[in-house]
């Protein structure tokens, strides 16, 4: 990288060590921003710094939010008696995307993982637990279908199920357009497991 010294080198090195952001779009993104007016690149500047000063979790949650209760929680037509439980918040942006779950949201900021040293202490898992005090129905565990998620899923389950509360697991297996041959035995056994009557 000897073509990019001082200025233009800072703005790729600091662009690249984002994450998914390799050298080449890096650069892209660099010259894009030198390209734009200095009042755009203020303004995008000071969105991340506002972003960053002005973000926290939710007090019920724990998804990021500028308020204190986020829109989520805040909303009284949501379904507070189903609790849907999430590894980080772009889970549950992609689940809010899909528009058709009407419950809240547990984020618990990771998944437990031995071999990094993530134990239970270290997730959100407390405040779940006591969220469970109150008036809940249902847990719903959208952990991802990793080891870790599982191992998540599995501890959260057997925390859960002394309380009464109704205690469920998403159903994963084939994606729409993968061929079997190229799934996982673990992946098609969950497919199978989570069936529906058609």
């Amino acid at each position: 990288m000897d073509q990019y010294n001082g200025y233009i080198g800072r703005m790729i090195d600091q662009l690249s060590s984002l994450p998914g952001i390799g050298t080449k779009s890096a650069q892209r993104l660099a010259y894009h921003i030198l390209s734009i007016p200095i009042e755009k690149v203020r303004e995008l500047a000071d969105s991340m710094v506002d972003a960053k000063e002005n973000i926290r979790y939710c007090k019920e949650c724990l998804t990021l939010t500028d308020e204190e209760i986020c829109p989520i929680c805040a909303n009284q037509k949501r379904n507070h008696k189903q609790i849907m439980v999430v590894e980080n918040p772009r889970d549950l942006a992609a689940y809010e995307k899909t528009g058709k779950y009407e419950g809240v949201y547990h984020v618990l900021h990771g998944a437990i993982s031995p071999m990094l040293g993530i134990g239970p202490a270290d997730i959100k898992l407390t405040e779940l637990m006591r969220r469970l005090q109150g008036d809940v129905d249902e847990v719903i565990i959208a952990t991802n279908s990793s080891l870790e998620g599982e191992t998540t899923a599995m501890y959260i389950s057997k925390l859960i199920k002394p309380t009464g509360i109704k205690v469920s697991r998403i159903a994963s297996g084939v994606p729409v357009g993968g061929d079997l041959e190229y799934i996982d035995e673990v992946t098609l056994l969950r497919a199978l497991e989570g069936r529906t009557e058609i």
